[in-house]
């Protein structure tokens, strides 16, 4: 496949051994171009890549005190293209978190687990599947 028809994937975490890991297991079981960035305004200054998805980190304060967290970024994501799909992705196993987190337009939420990397996959495949549906859609209501 060839680098201009890979699908762009932005992972976003300021855990940068958890961001690591997250990048190989993707670039081994997956053909992506990944763009890793480790704080949200990073990622905004980013955009113009035109990512396809990106996995967003819900607190993303342990580098810089001071940097916005996942949900500022989320909202700043949906404002600059509200159809780029972002699965958000925390430490943060309460249910409060995740319906905040679909509130503000996140596509799904996933707790880090060992499973966390399976789980996206899933969710992966879930969202393109239903964007490729979506455009044939699209494309036979044009022509009727």
């Amino acid at each position: 496949m060839t680098a201009e028809n890979k699908i762009r994937l932005f992972l976003v975490d300021d855990d940068t051994v958890f961001l690591k890991s997250l990048e190989i297991e993707f670039r081994q079981h997956a053909d992506f171009n990944i763009d890793t960035f480790v704080t949200g305004e990073q990622c905004l200054g980013n955009l113009k890549l035109n990512p396809d998805v990106i996995i967003l980190d819900y607190l993303l304060n342990g580098i810089d005190k001071n940097a916005m967290n996942g949900i500022e970024v989320l909202d700043k994501i949906k404002a600059f293209n509200p159809h780029i799909p972002v699965i958000m992705l925390s430490a943060q196993d309460k249910i409060e978190v995740a319906v905040n987190c679909m509130h503000h337009k996140a596509s799904d939420y996933v707790v880090k687990s060992e499973t966390a990397f399976f789980r996206l996959q899933k969710i992966l495949t879930s969202v393109f599947r239903y964007q490729k549906m979506e455009k044939q859609l699209m494309w036979y209501m044009d022509r009727m």
